[in-house]
């Protein structure tokens, strides 16, 4: 029984941070445990150009409380007015590691991304030519499309299109919640092609938010699939294959937010991600797969080296982590996993 694991610092390669006195609140959250992140665009207005990008890391950086050490890893929103020039420019400057597709009206603050997929065909072609990876929500938004089903048709319909259209873009398929997802990256067997799994996706299905009564905190969009979904999810993500790597996907949203009529999409790990990774590790008796996992493919994807420090995960009494975060905006819950945390983290 392993009961001490080091392991290399990790990164978590899909994340949200807004902006302002929440922004300020949750950072330390993430920075504790991470060394780099990969920060979402979506803010209102969204991040669309290099100095929109370069502002933000500024704001990113003010906001780091002094001796913790973090690297915010900036990416574009793209939307049918992405000039290629300005994305092309961005990157060589080492100020973007990515750029956002969001089908318009597809998730939280989204309303600006794309409808028509012709109008930034020469922006896809720009980005395969200078190796910038493109990050998807892969749903799409059809009204006719059921919302479980999304994932699946954003495959069919949009992505694959996409890839067959623009050779040697390079994509990484976020937040994947299905067993067809995994299928699709491993039949793609592409190094051009990689996916990010998120901490709750691999606790959660559908009847941890219906069952019982809503629960508006396990409420994430791509919304949680069936049993069997899940546990593709944590096959994946425990194989140690190079293709899947760690984005939390870690959203906060005040309680006021969350638990109303019409509550927000997402869940908010930041917190407690690597006690909950350990915990699901170790369950499939894969904790030699947690370091590629969390810090080894993600960076190989991105072509950034693996870093330096380590952490070191201990297994003892139930680790004593807040219920919720507070703001000047209000409190955030933290995503609690139904069941004790017995991993403590120590940098």
């Amino acid at each position: 029984m392993t009961n001490t694991v080091t392991l290399t610092r990790p990164d978590d390669w899909h994340l949200h941070l807004r902006d302002g006195d929440m922004l300020k609140a949750v950072l330390p959250e993430t920075a504790r445990h991470f060394a780099r992140a990969i920060i979402m665009p979506n803010l209102v207005p969204p991040v669309v150009t290099k100095a929109d990008a370069e502002t933000y890391r500024e704001r990113i950086r003010a906001a780091l409380p002094a001796g913790m050490s973090f690297e915010p890893l900036m990416t574009l929103y793209l939307t049918e007015d992405t000039d290629p020039d300005d994305v092309a420019r961005a990157a060589a400057d080492g100020v973007v590691h990515a750029v956002k597709l969001y089908p318009a009206g597809a998730t939280t603050n989204s309303a600006s991304g794309v409808r028509d997929f012709d109008k930034v065909r020469a922006v896809l072609e720009r980005m395969a030519e200078i190796g910038l990876p493109l990050c998807t929500h892969g749903e799409v938004t059809d009204p006719d499309v059921d919302i479980f089903d999304r994932e699946a048709v954003f495959i069919d319909r949009v992505l694959d299109p996409m890839r067959r259209a623009t050779p040697g873009l390079r994509v990484v398929m976020e937040h994947i919640t299905t067993s067809g997802a995994v299928a699709y990256v491993r039949d793609a067997a592409s190094p051009d092609l990689g996916a990010t799994i998120t901490t709750h996706h691999l606790v959660i299905n559908r009847n941890h938010i219906l069952v019982g009564g809503i629960k508006p905190h396990y409420y994430c969009l791509p919304v949680a699939k069936r049993e069997d979904h899940r546990k593709a999810l944590v096959e994946a993500a425990t194989s140690g294959e190079a293709a899947f790597f760690l984005g939390t996907d870690s959203a906060p949203h005040t309680d006021a937010l969350k638990e109303n009529a019409c509550g927000c999409a997402g869940c908010f790990t930041a917190t407690n991600t690597m006690s909950i990774l350990a915990h699901v590790f170790e369950t499939e008796g894969a904790l030699d797969h947690l370091d590629a996992f969390a810090a080894q493919n993600g960076a190989a994807f991105y072509r950034l080296p693996v870093n330096s420090d380590t952490i070191t995960l201990s297994k003892g009494s139930t680790v004593d982590y807040p219920t919720r975060i507070e703001t000047a905006d209000g409190p955030v819950t933290v995503f609690d996993p139904g069941f004790d945390l017995t991993w403590h983290v120590a940098p």
